[in-house]
């Protein structure tokens, strides 16, 4: 842990001026083939070199106090890239689930998967329901990896399972409010998150946890993501606390 890692996490545990580290951290994982194009190499290794960038920043979470971690890892309009791609995108998953489960266990992290997780055949699900049930004791960072995910499908579907309660008869739909819908999406019962990071330059969501990050502080950084390290998710929390959140409230 980098003596700039300590320093937040000490000021989170003894409450600081403003909150040090946000509960929630989101990230738009961008960049991977641009920096193997940079490099001359095949758009699966920017890939490999991106899934290592993501279990720098899983530690740096956890060292830093942060309880919840979001990768953004593949999203639903991913489908689209060449097949070849896609499908060196799909084994790297398979070879992480499969033999990533162990660091998560040392670490102290639980794993959960959102999106439509269905939608990677049956042998990729069976590594996801072994990897979250392995890891589903584990306290000290909770991380969500999106899978096939994609927040406008997301909420459509939420919609779709309250249309069929109110159907039902089991729903009031005079009840039907912001709560109602958070309980129906793929984060139900998580905190929204408090800051989200994209990389590679890009200032856009992409379809990336839309109705959860409605207060979400917003941080765009240029490194392309398998560059990103402790030291770029410090500068973003260090930016996030340099934030007022007034949440739609005047002050002053």
């Amino acid at each position: 842990m980098s003596a700039a890692t300590r320093t937040i996490a000490a000021e989170a545990r003894t409450g600081g001026d403003s909150p040090a580290v946000p509960r929630h951290i989101g990230i738009i994982m961008d960049g991977n083939g641009r920096w193997a194009a940079a490099r001359g190499l095949p758009r699966a290794l920017g890939h490999k070199a991106g899934a290592e960038a993501s279990r720098r920043a899983i530690e740096a979470a956890g060292d830093m106090g942060v309880s919840w971690l979001t990768l953004f890892a593949f999203s639903s309009e991913n489908w689209r890239r060449p097949a070849d791609e896609v499908r060196d995108l799909t084994g790297l998953m398979r070879h992480y689930l499969r033999h990533e489960v162990g660091q998560l266990l040392e670490k102290g992290v639980r794993l959960r998967i959102i999106g439509d997780r269905a939608a990677f055949g049956p042998e990729t699900v069976a590594e996801i329901t072994r990897a979250e049930a392995v890891t589903a004791a584990n306290t000290r960072l909770n991380l969500n990896v999106a899978l096939s995910y994609g927040g406008r499908a997301e909420i459509a579907a939420a919609a779709r399972a309250i249309a069929a309660r109110v159907a039902s008869g089991e729903l009031d739909p005079a009840s039907v409010n912001e709560s109602t819908l958070s309980a129906h999406l793929d984060t139900a019962g998580m905190p929204d998150p408090d800051l989200i990071i994209r990389t590679s330059g890009e200032q856009r969501l992409s379809n990336f946890l839309l109705w959860q990050s409605a207060y979400a502080e917003l941080v765009f950084q240029d490194v392309l993501w398998p560059d990103f390290d402790a030291v770029h998710l410090q500068a973003a929390v260090a930016e996030y606390r340099r934030r007022d959140r007034r949440y739609g409230a005047r002050t002053g």
